[in-house]
């Protein structure tokens, strides 16, 4: 991969990580690292959820929504995003929005290159995530996950991190 350029914006340092702010100049690694890091969840989602659920929500395959859906956040809401670099090699993303009427931010996605997977990123841009949350005068983060089998080492993770479940139950139904 060629050179990274200058990094601009807040940073935060932990190791020999720092934490930028989104330039789209990083757009295909993070596109190619969403790819990476969720291919075992989706192997395992398509498990449990319902098969008219899945073929409607990906009637492409998930690769190609997961890429529209990550696009579509970095093309249109590039300021909410930050990058975890370790070296010259993207370690992992995060996207976060603030939800002021409820004093809530909200880390929208979050995902970790799978050959840095249990090193600590994650931690990391969580971490990041409740300062900058905090620092723009909210009471509280959120993040949403699903309760399949493929979502599970997110879900143990969060709640690790002192994130506490509000269950909520989605049913669906074919017509």
């Amino acid at each position: 991969m060629g050179e990274w350029p200058k990094h601009g914006g807040r940073r935060l340092f932990v190791n020999d990580r720092v934490i930028v702010a989104y330039d789209a100049a990083y757009r295909d690694a993070v596109l190619a690292l969403a790819i990476g890091a969720w291919a075992p969840v989706f192997a395992k989602t398509q498990m449990d959820v319902p098969r008219f659920v899945y073929d409607a929500f990906y009637p492409e395959g998930w690769q190609a929504r997961q890429t529209a859906d990550v696009a579509a956040l970095l093309d249109g809401e590039p300021e909410t995003v930050w990058l975890a670099l370790q070296g010259d090699a993207l370690a992992g993303f995060i996207g976060l929005r603030l939800h002021p009427e409820d004093q809530m931010g909200e880390v929208y996605i979050v995902a970790v290159s799978p050959d840095r997977q249990r090193e600590g990123v994650g931690r990391q841009l969580i971490d990041f995530a409740e300062r900058h949350i905090r620092d723009r005068g909210m009471k509280m983060v959120m993040v949403e996950t699903v309760g399949d089998r493929g979502h599970e080492p997110a879900r143990r993770a969060y709640e690790a991190l002192g994130f506490q479940p509000w269950p909520v139950a989605r049913y669906f139904k074919p017509l």
